[in-house]
C-alpha cells in the first residue's frame, strides 16, 4: 500500500476487498496460487473481467505474480488477508463461514495450467 495514514491504508484494503468479484477471487488463491485460467474456470468469468480486479488487487499490495512459462500465477503477500476475510464473513453472516462464497462455484476445474493439469 502507498505512503498514508493507517487509517487511510485501512480505508484503501477494505475498498479494494469490498467487490464480491475479489473475495471470491482470494478465497480461490487461498493459501496457494492460481493462474487466470483456473481463476476463469473456478469463477465462470472472462479473462478480460478477472484480470482487472487482480490488478487492482496487486496495485493494492494483495497479490504477488510469479511467471512460469506462460502462465503468470498469482498468490496472496500476506496470508493473513484470508483471516481477515475470514472472521469479515463470519461477522457479516451472523457466524456464518466463507461457504457463502464456494455456494456460486461451479463443479471440477478444467484448466490446462502446469498445476491444474500436470505434465505426466
Amino acid at each position: 500500500m502507498s505512503a498514508g495514514t493507517g487509517e487511510e491504508d485501512l480505508s484503501r484494503l477494505f475498498q479494494t476487498l469490498g467487490q464480491p468479484v475479489r473475495l471470491r477471487i482470494l478465497q480461490a488463491i487461498g493459501e496457494g496460487e492460481a493462474c487466470v485460467c483456473h481463476l476463469e474456470a473456478v469463477l465462470g468469468q472472462r479473462q478480460a473481467f478477472i484480470s482487472q480486479h487482480l490488478m487492482v488487487l496487486r496495485e493494492a499490495k494483495v497479490l504477488r505474480t510469479r511467471r512460469d512459462g506462460r502462465y503468470i500465477f498469482y498468490s496472496l503477500l500476506d496470508q493473513k488477508i484470508l483471516d481477515l476475510v475470514q472472521l469479515s464473513a463470519e461477522i457479516a453472516g451472523g457466524g456464518e463461514s466463507m461457504q457463502f462464497l464456494q455456494s456460486e462455484q461451479p463443479g471440477p476445474v478444467e484448466c490446462a495450467c502446469p498445476t491444474c493439469a500436470p505434465v505426466t
